[in-house]
């Protein structure tokens, strides 16, 4: 498992199948590009390029083939984090609206009562200064899903400029405004927790400095959970 940065695309072109992996390489630090070594390497899912957080990488096409089907039959865990504008009410539930492409423009996603079945569940961890701190689970794996569904349901996700809307949403203070206007989304694929080896392994990644800064300035901190070995 690496955590990928905001900003870097993953998207894979026929032509050139290894490009986003290199790409990612490239992001990491020298401790990590280390971990990877020098061999082959597959990529196992991908994130959009402003979500920062964790991807999975394998080095034989063995492990690949098992963690891509572990995704596929839904086996792997898949926990985000997301700050959205206001306040969702109730403090936790599931989103759960089909979704399908925007047929007036084929970059987005819009909910669609003739969509395919999309489930999003929240819970809120903090709230206040006009945003709320979410954590998210993908139950299922539609492309924007979460973004969609924060946005459908009043509240989306800070920094969204493809879903959200206002950039400010009503904040006053000069400095709150400046760290709620960040660069890239702050929606962070924090935690995966996939069945390996007869067991279920977490793993974590730290949030990137932009989404950390607007936690900051609200006075709130996460509290890491203890991660498992990286996968790969």
């Amino acid at each position: 498992m690496f955590a990928k940065p905001p900003g870097l695309s993953l998207a894979t072109r026929p032509s050139e199948p290894g490009a986003a992996v290199a790409r990612l390489a490239a992001s990491l630090s020298p401790s990590d590009r280390a971990r990877l070594g020098n061999g082959e390497l597959h990529l196992v899912h991908r994130l959009d390029v402003g979500t920062s957080g964790l991807v999975s990488v394998a080095r034989d096409s063995e492990v690949h083939r098992e963690l891509v089907r572990a995704f596929t039959e839904r086996r792997v865990e898949k926990t985000y984090l997301a700050l959205v504008w206001g306040r969702p009410k109730p403090g936790q539930g599931e989103w759960s609206q089909p979704l399908g492409p925007d047929r007036k423009d084929r970059r987005r996603m819009k909910v669609d009562p003739d969509g395919r079945p999309s489930r999003s569940r929240y819970a809120i961890l903090e709230s206040g200064h006009g945003v709320t701190l979410l954590e998210l689970k993908a139950l299922t794996g539609r492309t924007h899903q979460l973004r969609v569904h924060a946005a459908h349901a009043g509240h989306p996700i800070v920094g969204d400029d493809f879903y959200g809307g206002p950039r400010h949403h009503g904040v006053r203070d000069r400095a709150l405004r400046k760290v709620l206007a960040p660069s890239h989304t702050l929606l962070h694929a924090w935690r995966l927790t996939v069945p390996w080896q007869g067991a279920a392994r977490a793993f974590e990644a730290g949030l990137p400095p932009q989404f950390e800064a607007a936690l900051a300035a609200c006075g709130w901190r996460l509290t890491p959970a203890e991660a498992g070995p990286p996968v790969a």
